[in-house]
């Protein structure tokens, strides 16, 4: 398929199935669509139309007694697809034709929930149909409301809350919008505007928003239990042939986990605009050349990512070194690096030496809660072969547990320190970027690389570790600023300034391997 072709996905990747097939019976999606194309004059694209029937799925009949199938819905889709015509659409038809009495909207700010209900607003009063409900629109002391008539059951009230743990409270409402709940970093605003659903049998609340980072701990507390869920649901189907009704409701527009960033397929997975209006697939790729990659993910693939910082290494260098087959040589010297955690909580135990082919492989080989463990650690197995042990010299919490076990017998002191440090972090720098993709056209970097396992503990860093600049160009791991443990992998750091800036002498003396003993990283 060529770019001219391609077309947003109008099924979301991740979704929860329908309990029953879909039709004008058993969906008032198909009403809403109707509402939309003929009272308020909107196209919708195909995924919004999608979205409509899916999320206003009932149960029972419409003739009789009917409910909505779920209380609360997660829609998750990249940035620019639409969210905010789709949100419209809901109030509005929510307002006039189901004729509810209360809706609240809310978001990262005021100013974004404001923009849903003044569209709302615009149709209600340009739409000769729509017009004579309006008893009046409310806009005095930061207060926006749209009331319309009461006809029969009370008046009808849209308005918008600020996105606090006031959000909500002193009403009962039957639909709550929820804008950009990637934003939501504690559970105030959430248990505020969702608990003031409760005296209502059939409220409905909507959350709309795009992939979350580690912060956004409701969306990913909610996104993983909704996904728990759906894989109930399957068993379900494929155990009994049914499915359970259930009150929580995901639908995710979302690329494949770590996939390449520039797949067509994939690009319209997460943008199901893609293709019928403004949105296009020229405007997302350039954003992944200038996007950090995290970044791009999160808002133009909708992938739920571990940092929004940018990474300490070339895009995709880390990744391109991951070896599982790696090992040191035999005859390699070994280096051993020493870092502790920020917090003083743990200490990480790293080492480095030669491969076969003249690169690097380096290693985190302990990381465990505490400090006097590391002390044992080294004192037995220095008695067996002499150990190099490097780490930060001067200005680092690691420092004085790493003097005094340089005082044990058989451990080698070799403190990195000064231009020792930055020439170090350089060093290795330029060994991980040496293993960035190369893109076609243009040469590979080349120089020496450096090659890992596939560890957690240093593959979580390596994303997210942060720099601190020194000026004149130089930089160094920033302990404080990153999110993450980086002890695991600035020992390793440390390991490597030794192993490549003291020369072998003559006489190599053969250690014993890393391999021939043992290490088993204990996690605590």
């Amino acid at each position: 398929m060529s770019s001219k072709e391609i077309k947003g996905s109008t099924e979301p990747r991740i979704f929860t199935p329908p309990k029953r097939k879909l039709t004008p019976d058993t969906s008032l999606g198909f009403a809403a669509i109707e509402y939309a194309k003929d009272i308020l004059k909107k196209t919708l694209y195909p995924w919004q139309e999608w979205a409509l029937i899916h999320m206003l799925e009932i149960e029972g009949d419409l003739q009789v007694a009917w409910s909505f199938r779920f209380r609360t819905i997660v829609l998750l889709v990249a940035r620019q697809n639409g969210k905010t015509v789709l949100s419209e659409v809901i109030a509005s038809f929510f307002l006039n034709v189901l004729e509810v009495q209360n809706v609240l909207g809310t978001s990262l700010s005021v100013d974004k929930a404001l923009e849903v209900l003044d569209a709302t607003i615009d149709d209600q009063e340009s739409i000769p149909s729509l017009k004579p409900e309006i008893q009046r629109v409310v806009r005095v002391n930061g207060a926006n409301k749209l009331i319309l008539k009461d006809n029969g059951n009370g008046k009808r009230t849209y308005k918008i809350g600020a996105p606090n743990r006031r959000a909500g409270r002193g009403d009962s409402n039957d639909l709550v919008l929820l804008d950009e709940l990637r934003e939501h970093r504690n559970w105030e605003t959430w248990s505020a505007t969702v608990a003031s659903t409760n005296a209502r049998p059939d409220a409905l609340v909507i959350a709309f928003s795009n992939a979350g980072d580690p912060q956004s701990v409701v969306l990913r507390q909610i996104r993983s239990q909704a996904i728990s869920e759906i894989k109930k649901d399957a068993e379900a189907k494929q155990n009994f042939g049914g499915s359970d009704a259930d009150d929580l409701a995901l639908f995710e527009w979302s690329a494949t986990e770590d996939c390449d960033l520039t797949v067509e397929e994939e690009i319209a997975k997460a943008n199901p605009a893609l293709g019928y209006g403004q949105l296009t697939l020229r405007a997302i790729l350039a954003n992944a050349k200038t996007f950090p990659e995290n970044q791009y993910r999160s808002e133009c693939l909708c992938q739920t990512v571990e940092s929004l910082l940018a990474e300490p290494f070339p895009r995709g260098s880390w990744a391109n070194l991951l070896d599982p087959e790696s090992k040191i040589a035999p005859e390699s010297d070994l280096w051993y690096g020493i870092d502790m955690s920020n917090d003083r909580h743990s200490v990480s135990i790293s080492v480095c030496g030669l491969r076969e082919d003249g690169n690097y492989h380096i290693e985190c080989i302990a990381k465990r809660n505490g400090l006097d463990w590391a002390i044992d650690w080294f004192r037995v197995r220095a008695l067996k072969a002499p150990m190099k042990l490097a780490y930060q010299g001067r200005g680092a919490s690691i420092t004085g547990l790493a003097e005094q076990i340089c005082t044990l017998t058989g451990v080698i002191r070799i403190p990195i320190e000064g231009p020792d440090l930055t020439n170090g972090w350089t060093r290795f720098w330029d060994s991980i970027a040496a293993g960035e993709p190369v893109v076609e056209g243009e040469q590979e970097r080349g120089g020496v690389k450096t090659y890992h396992l596939d560890q957690p503990v240093l593959n979580l860093p390596a994303k997210t570790m942060q720099l601190k600049n020194l000026g004149n160009g130089l930089n160094l791991p920033d302990r404080g600023k990153s999110p993450d443990d980086i002890a695991p992998l600035f020992a390793a750091i440390m390991a490597y300034s030794a192993a490549t800036k003291i020369e072998s002498t003559k006489e190599k003396k053969v250690y014993q391997s890393v391999y021939n003993e043992d290490y088993t990283i204990s996690f605590v």
